[in-house]
């Protein structure tokens, strides 16, 4: 490592604004999957933009330009798949041991330098370089969200064969991803939350850098207090993101609500909904900013959420957010960004609502806290952090 720590050392003093990449290092970028322009992408992209010249090695490549929305993220990048990319998308859901296999078997000995970005197997991977993990959260499935995958898989009619394949398979594969998670010479986690979440299930420290967001393509859509009308929410609907409580809520308080999205839990949301709650599934980029912008405030009551980019999002159209208390939400939903719930109830959350009726925001302030999760300043801050990680350098054991 002492000539790849020569190397950092003239690209340390560089001017931070130029936000160099280290071009004199071999560097991979790898990835779980590239599937649409969710928050894991985002970070994948931005990641590119820092090492442009980096391959990315993924699992499953996407190239659909419907589910891109017509941007092209990562059009100019040299992303390499493997056999896995030759699998249909409707078994991905089933494909965990796979990408386990496939992830510790990719040959990654010519570079200096490789970057996990994993919310699940590709920190697999046994690099003879240094390995920097940024983590999106110890694997959901075997760790955090356990209990609910079990209850619900979302599988549809192969839901009763999904919980028996996850009972029998839990146990090795929390063995397998926790010694995997020993292979990493350094963890960036994605909040403070998945910080601590790192070191309770994988016994490893972390520095944070925050997730990038999209601040430029909210901010024009902020409307004035006056013209400003419903609440919304959004996301994929499955149990664990907890849309249940936000259209029950509503429905018990007979106010406007507008429910952006799809998934499992579709068809039992619109049973509980009340006439005062409006779905819809095909929403573009363009009209979901439209709709942050003119709504009272973001329902956001996830159980729990790794950091929660979609409120973040919600913030930067100048909307407060009305979160539960816990993990990623609650690092940025201040009193003046929103309200935090404290229970995951209906009740608890027709409180905060009934708060928010009465409570007067600055949505130019709460855009200003949006700004600091822009993608120039995770650049930054991931740049930094690296360079720093590269400085001290490999660590001499790593397990697995």
């Amino acid at each position: 490592m002492a000539d790849l720590r020569s190397q950092i050392s003239e690209n340390i003093q560089a001017p931070s604004s130029k936000l160099q990449a280290l071009t004199r290092l071999r560097v991979a970028i790898v990835c779980d999957w590239l599937a649409g322009t969710g928050g894991a992408e985002r970070v994948v992209l931005e990641m590119h933009r820092i090492f442009p010249e980096a391959p990315i090695y993924t699992s499953q490549y996407d190239r659909d330009p419907k589910i891109w929305y017509g941007d092209r993220w990562f059009e100019d990048a040299d992303v390499r798949t493997g056999w896995l990319q030759a699998l249909p998308k409707s078994i991905k859901k089933f494909l965990p041991v796979l990408r386990a296999w496939y992830f510790s078997r990719l040959k990654l000995d010519d570079y200096d330098l490789v970057i996990s970005i994993s919310g699940a197997e590709a920190k697999y991977v046994k690099p003879k370089g240094l390995h920097i993990s940024y983590c999106h959260s110890p694997t959901h499935y075997y760790w955090l969200r356990y209990n609910e995958y079990l209850e619900r898989p979302g599988f549809g009619v192969l839901s009763p064969l999904a919980k028996i394949g996850l009972k029998l398979l839990v146990g090795p594969m929390r063995r397998w991803d926790y010694k995997a998670a020993q292979r990493p010479d350094y963890f960036i986690a994605n909040s403070k939350h998945i910080k601590s979440e790192i070191k309770k299930y994988y016994g490893r420290d972390s520095e944070v850098v925050y997730p990038p967001v999209d601040i430029e393509r909210f901010a024009p859509f902020s409307q004035p207090a006056a013209k400003r009308h419903s609440f919304v929410t959004a996301g994929r609907q499955t149990p664990y993101k907890r849309i249940d409580l936000a259209v029950e809520a509503a429905t018990a308080e007979n106010v406007p609500l507008v429910v952006i999205g799809n998934g499992p839990e579709h068809r039992r949301l619109k049973h509980l909904a009340g006439r005062n709650v409006t779905f819809l599934t095909r929403v573009g980029d363009h009209q979901i900013a439209e709709y942050f912008g003119s709504a009272k405030a973001f329902i956001y009551p996830t159980n729990i959420e790794d950091f929660g980019i979609t409120g973040v999002e919600a913030m930067a159209a100048g909307t407060p957010v009305v979160a539960f208390k816990a993990g990623g939400p609650a690092e940025y939903v201040t009193p003046t960004a929103g309200i935090l719930f404290d229970e995951q109830t209906v009740d608890s959350l027709r409180k905060a609502l009934a708060e928010g009726e009465h409570k007067s925001f600055n949505h130019q302030k709460i855009q200003e806290l949006a700004s600091r999760f822009s993608a120039k300043n995770f650049r930054q801050n991931a740049n930094q952090v690296i360079k720093q990680l590269i400085k001290m350098g490999k660590k001499e054991t790593t397990n697995g």
